[in-house]
């Protein structure tokens, strides 16, 4: 069973075809958040190390670009449908979030939430909602995508080259790295909201004394 997997995934990455399909998930990712794009960007990277293709240096290209295309389009809904969407009930924290982020960070932000579950389509729908120049936008849209594309990919071809003769290892290893650099960072932003709530109750309750 294990064989027939790996098999299916060598051709599958093997394939030409393997470039424009992870152009297509990385797009779909940035406005359809449930398409595994990092996944396959980390598959990709681990049997370019392991067996030699794909070419990593196309894995990252393509990913990056598809992901900037995705983000634009995601940019594009949220210039055409606020309103909308500011007023769901699960969209309306994520905007909530993505609002107060901007205005403490600024552009960064985009490039910060590509490595937050669901942030990067909260902030880039947040960014068109609110119009925020389309100069500026692309510019730190293509550190973030650059960044997310070479982190990916990289990850996996360390995962790779680690069990360069089992893929599967080589596939969980990167799997796990991202993982728990993504729980980490989630724990640390966390942990730095409740300490931030904390001050400002605290500041709240001195003033009114």
């Amino acid at each position: 069973m294990t064989q027939a997997i790996l098999d299916t995934l060598h051709d599958v990455m093997t394939s030409p075809w393997i470039y424009p399909a992870l152009f297509a998930l990385a797009m779909l990712d940035g406005f359809f958040p449930v398409v595994p794009a990092e996944t396959s960007v980390i598959t990709a990277g681990v049997f370019a190390a392991s067996t030699g293709a794909p070419n990593l240096a196309l894995v990252i290209a393509v990913a990056a670009v598809g992901a900037f295309a995705g983000d634009h389009i995601s940019y594009a809904i949220g210039r055409a449908t606020n309103n909308r969407l500011r007023g769901g009930r699960r969209s309306g924290k994520a905007f909530a979030w993505a609002e107060r982020a901007l205005a403490e960070r600024g552009g960064l932000v985009l490039v910060v939430a590509r490595y937050i579950p669901g942030g990067r389509t909260a902030c880039t729908l947040t960014m068109g909602a609110v119009a925020y120049p389309r100069r500026s936008f692309a510019l730190f849209d293509g550190l973030a995508t650059v960044s997310w594309a070479l982190y990916s990919a990289l990850i996996g071809y360390v995962g790779g080259a680690a069990f360069e003769n089992d893929p599967v290892k080589g596939l969980l290893l990167g799997l796990g790295i991202a993982l728990s650099i993504t729980a980490v960072a989630e724990t640390v932003r966390h942990v730095r909201r409740r300490r931030t709530t904390g001050e400002r109750e605290a500041v709240l309750a001195g003033s009114r004394d």
